[in-house]
């Protein structure tokens, strides 16, 4: 069996690396010619860790990530709501990681590189259609620096080309542009001196204007971290709903619709002026899909379930959409039948993930915080129970399949790990 992969992002490099550990062969095509490590930051969640853990990727990440051991959310005055652990500290057992996105991206490219062959990794190759019979699929691409056409064909086609799939739009045509969720998020990466313990992750506000921070990585600077911030509001006006890396923006925007961030132990207008370069995402998802697998075609990652960045999803279920399909590949010798199981396993899970997302997921009870106390309160307990807290974290946990019972109790995707 071969495996043909399109798309060189998180997804698709955990895909190839999985796939080789099963001993299945791939090859990888990625539209960029010149993968840069761009992007923020991301939190992976120790379901994910574990996949890359027993991937050989262990020691990589512990000397690039930072172990994430708590997330604090406070109201808009600096108040805190609820403090809870994370990863180790909440009996997993393995951490939850803050990484910079492109050092997980050049991390995994380069592992995926050595194991598979730098023959088997290539670049700046676009997909432009595919077909597929009985037995075979066979993919067209274009050269994005010669125009010349490259053909292949494998047994399987797998779709991790992000939310503007080009195989997704082939089996969906008329499904258009992402929906815009009405809300703007800026990011930005900056060394700075750590904030409250350096291991904290937090989350400010609520539901139409909140701050993300967690430190992601270590300096050359003693005592300084590489912070990840995000500004997320609502926005009135329309704006281009197309992801962009390397969409800027001005400082001044930002401070504008922030400038009361101060708090005692984070001081987010001195951040921002402190920050080179500010990156501009709308808020998009997509509608779930009622099914992801055609025959021998299917999609994982973004290309299967783009959901809004709410209780740091994403990457962490692209992860293990690539180890599930790996499995689904070891259990059933046809390629069609594997594919059709893989998406009867994880595609309802993630439809009920992205819609549970867009009704802010977890962090839901910041907007009740704020709808009854907007001008802050004495005791959190006046306002919200600790009860009705944990329900609304737990419901997410539970749907998603995070809660460190289920986590730790379920049998490895591929049992061969490699050392």
């Amino acid at each position: 069996m071969d495996v043909i992969i399109v798309g060189g992002g998180i997804a698709g490099l955990t895909l190839a690396l999985s796939l080789d550990q099963a001993g299945i062969a791939s090859r990888v095509y990625e539209a960029v010619p010149d993968p840069a490590p761009l992007g923020v930051g991301i939190n992976l969640q120790p379901t994910a860790v574990r996949e890359l853990i027993e991937l050989g990727l262990g020691k990589e990440l512990a000397c690039t990530a930072i172990a994430t051991r708590a997330l604090a959310y406070f109201n808009k005055h600096g108040q805190l709501i609820r403090r809870e652990p994370r990863g180790l500290a909440a009996g997993y057992r393995w951490p939850q990681y803050s990484i910079h996105r492109g050092a997980l991206q050049a991390l995994l490219l380069h592992a995926t590189r050595e194991r598979i062959g730098s023959d088997n990794v290539r670049c700046g190759l676009r997909l432009t259609g595919f077909e597929q019979d009985s037995g075979k699929v066979t993919v067209r691409l274009r050269d994005v620096c010669t125009g010349d056409e490259v053909v292949d064909t494998a047994d399987i086609l797998v779709a991790a080309d992000g939310i503007h799939s080009a195989v997704r739009r082939q089996l969906y045509p008329n499904e258009g542009e992402p929906r815009f969720g009405r809300q703007v998020l800026w990011r930005a990466a900056v060394e700075a001196e750590p904030f409250l313990d350096g291991v904290t992750m937090i989350i400010v506000g609520h539901f139409h204007q909140r701050v993300i921070a967690y430190p992601m990585g270590r300096t050359a600077d003693d005592g300084r971290l590489l912070i990840n911030w995000i500004c997320q509001a609502t926005v009135g006006q329309a704006v281009d709903s197309r992801e962009d890396w390397n969409k800027r923006v001005g400082k001044e925007k930002v401070l504008a619709a922030f400038a009361d961030c101060r708090f005692p132990w984070l001081d987010l207008p001195e951040l921002i002026e402190r920050t080179a370069e500010i990156y501009e995402f709308p808020l998009v998802d997509r509608d779930p899909l009622d099914a992801w697998t055609f025959g021998r075609v299917t999609l994982i990652g973004d290309a299967a379930h783009p959901m809004q960045p709410i209780g740091a999803q994403a990457g962490s279920q692209a992860i293990i959409d690539a180890r599930a399909l790996t499995a689904a590949l070891l259990e059933h010798c046809d390629p069609a039948e594997a594919l059709r199981h893989y998406d009867a396993a994880r595609r309802p899970a993630m439809n009920a993930i992205t819609l549970h997302n867009r009704r802010f997921g977890p962090e839901a009870f910041l907007q009740v915080v704020e709808e009854r106390a907007p001008n802050g309160f004495g005791s959190v307990d006046d306002v919200i129970s600790a009860a009705e807290l944990d329900a609304i974290v737990s419901s997410f946990a539970l749907v998603a399949g995070l809660d460190p019972e289920t986590v730790n109790s379920r049998p490895s995707y591929v049992s061969v790990v490699r050392e």
